[in-house]
């Protein structure tokens, strides 16, 4: 691998939403680099149960020093940049990123910004309960100057049992998929312009043909945010020498 393109370090937490990450960077890292080609990648998680006890317990400054153990061990395989493909505990790590020992890519703010370039005026946002209910998104999309609106109550119940119960196992059920449908279209009659499928393991049962909204992938827009961060340094470098 040329030494201009970043070693990039996942921070896994699902395993769903970590190899989706994962496979999204390999095949598209194909089709810019060149067959079979890709950055360097390392991997490192702790148990989904590990980080929901702390959840479940609201015990986000945990969360972020768990994310912070992960980058540590990532950077000293070697990683240059750091990823999650989970959007739920970006909670925590947002209260300890300025001590990373690596840069992040926050995955909602580069979905805000994917919602702002596509003139996105209000997305609906479908997550975990905590996530949906939390300050992640709340946070970065108003300064990318876009609105939001959760489902009910009732709904991110519901949803928030499919992802615990059915998504993260790989279980992705025709109901559920049914179910996520109704409420896309629910949230669309309500003035949203655009779904953000803000939990990664959700692109695996939802994909656009089946949205009645255009939807923005989290899982997908942070890991080309990622690939497209590793390999700025290549892309530069090869500009130079084709202006020589």
């Amino acid at each position: 691998m040329n030494g201009t393109v970043k070693h990039i370090g996942i921070v896994a937490v699902s395993a769903e939403g970590a190899a989706l990450c994962y496979r999204t960077i390999c095949l598209e890292g194909a089709a810019l680099q060149g067959p079979h080609d890709h950055p360097e990648i390392s991997l490192h998680g702790f148990s989904l149960r590990s980080y929901q006890r702390l959840i479940d317990e609201d015990r986000w400054d945990a969360v972020g020093e768990m994310m912070l153990e992960s980058a540590a061990r990532l950077v000293r395989s070697g990683a240059q940049l750091l990823i999650c493909p989970d959007n739920t505990v970006h909670q925590g790590l947002d209260l300890v990123r300025e001590r990373s020992p690596a840069p992040w890519i926050h995955i909602a703010e580069e979905v805000s910004n994917e919602a702002r370039q596509r003139g996105f005026k209000r997305i609906a946002i479908l997550g975990t309960r905590f996530l949906m209910e939390g300050p992640v998104y709340q946070s970065k999309l108003a300064p990318a100057c876009v609105g939001y609106r959760v489902p009910n109550t009732e709904q991110r119940t519901r949803i928030n049992q499919i992802i615990y119960d059915e998504l993260v196992y790989g279980r992705f059920l025709p109901a559920s998929r049914t179910y996520f449908q109704n409420v896309i279209r629910e949230l669309g009659d309500n003035g949203c312009d655009a779904v953000a499928l803000a939990c990664t393991e959700i692109p695996l049962l939802i994909s656009e043909a089946d949205s009645s909204l255009p939807i923005l992938d989290s899982t997908r827009i942070h890991a080309r945010a990622a690939l497209r961060e590793a390999t700025s340094a290549e892309d530069a470098k090869s500009a130079s020498i084709h202006r020589v």
